[in-house]
């Protein structure tokens, strides 16, 4: 059982390294932010009526500090790694952001949970950070700002805590009402960019299909996916299995986008493909 958890959050994180792909056959320019606020109100307003239909939330107690939290943390997340990824570049931006989330997914439950880390824990985060690190170097010129290096630090304890937070609401309701009602909060509190910032782009059908795609596909059923590993294992392990999003945004660029990966990158994907291994093997092994 605890093997298809893993499994279930592996999946999510490939949707996850879909959006890079799929956002580069946009058509004209898009802020980032703007595709952030649609992606998490199409995901999350599109299951809230879906659920709504189907009776899921009639007579469902809903833990709203929890859930609250888990929404702030995800409305977060959005500004937060994008302004990073602006004002620090791609390479240094994702991995501040998506390597330090680990890490404070294990500070947070040792302190909030008393729960110490486990060896095999540490050792696929350390793999997986460290090939996550090979995978963006000399992808584009390196900008060091520390304002972008703070915000990318309050991305991954962002991602850190929805984790946490969202562990608790799912212990208390079931999958799909607990990340529609989750997702829908976060997307109302993501809403004034739409009216802020340039949404034209949203015009051409095509754009239309694509940030669908991002909304319905790759955060409501991601997420979904997510959620279901998450009520069955740790979410400091939740978070390191995330990083198989970049490598899956690799990969695909290389596939599919014609990019190109060096000798550095590929060893960066070996070591993070043998972290995320290690972690699901290792957990299941000793479970």
């Amino acid at each position: 059982m605890q093997m298809k958890a893993y499994i279930w959050v592996l999946f999510a994180a490939m949707l996850w390294g879909t959006t890079g792909t799929a956002q580069t056959f946009l058509v004209g320019e898009a802020h980032p932010l703007t595709i952030g606020a649609s992606r998490l109100a199409i995901g999350g307003f599109g299951l809230l009526v879906f659920v709504w239909i189907s009776g899921k939330l009639k007579g469902v107690r809903i833990p709203w500090l929890w859930v609250g939290l888990s929404a702030l943390c995800m409305a977060l997340f959005q500004p937060f790694f994008f302004s990073a990824v602006q004002l620090t570049g791609v390479a240094i931006g994702t991995v501040v952001a998506i390597g330090s989330a680990p890490a404070f997914s294990g500070i947070l439950e040792a302190l909030v949970l008393k729960r110490r880390p486990d060896r095999v824990w540490v050792f696929s985060s350390i793999l997986s950070v460290v090939g996550c690190m090979l995978l963006f170097a000399n992808r584009d010129s390196y900008i060091v700002d520390p304002l972008g290096v703070m915000l990318g630090l309050l991305a991954g304890l962002a991602f850190a805590g929805y984790a946490m937070f969202s562990k608790n609401v799912l212990g208390m309701m079931e999958v799909v009402p607990a990340v529609a009602v989750i997702f829908s909060l976060s997307g109302l509190g993501l809403l004034p960019f739409l009216f802020f910032l340039d949404t034209g782009y949203l015009a051409e059908p095509q754009n239309l299909m694509i940030v669908a795609y991002l909304g319905l596909v790759a955060t409501s059923l991601a997420y979904l996916l997510f959620s279901s590993g998450l009520k069955s294992i740790p979410s400091s392990s939740a978070v390191t299995l995330s990083l198989a999003e970049p490598l899956t945004a690799s990969v695909l660029g290389v596939a599919v986008v014609g990019e190109a990966l060096n000798g550095q990158s590929w060893v960066g994907v070996a070591l993070l493909i043998g972290g995320i291994a290690l972690l699901a093997f290792g957990k299941n092994r000793k479970a």
